[in-house]
């Protein structure tokens, strides 16, 4: 449970930096920067964020819900089981070319 705690304490940091970027981006919008540097490494990071964000709240769902663990909380089995599978969705369905393919490091992988 101490694992769950730390995971859950980590998700809402993450989600504080994502707030924080999403609320940087629109101030440099309305001081139209758009096309800086600066922009565009906010806007990057924002992104990543977010997919962080979305893939550590699907290790939640899965972890809270997975049907084989015993009861950590009061809900019939098919509950269970639907928000167990919808966590597997989100991380399946997660936009990982995000990582993948545009990331600054994709170079080692795929060159150039």
């Amino acid at each position: 449970m101490k694992l769950l705690s730390a995971l859950i304490v980590f998700i809402i940091c993450i989600k504080l930096i994502y707030i924080s970027l999403t609320i940087w981006r629109i101030i440099l919008k309305h001081q139209t920067k758009e096309g800086t540097d600066l922009y565009k490494n906010v806007v990057y990071w924002k992104d990543r964020v977010e997919f962080i964000f979305t893939a550590l709240m699907a290790v939640l769902l899965i972890i809270l819900f997975n049907p084989r663990n015993g009861k950590l909380l009061d809900i019939t089995t098919e509950e269970r089981i639907l928000l167990f599978v919808f966590g597997w969705i989100l991380l399946l369905t997660a936009d990982w070319g995000l990582f993948i393919r545009e990331a600054n490091w994709s170079y080692l992988i795929y060159g150039n």
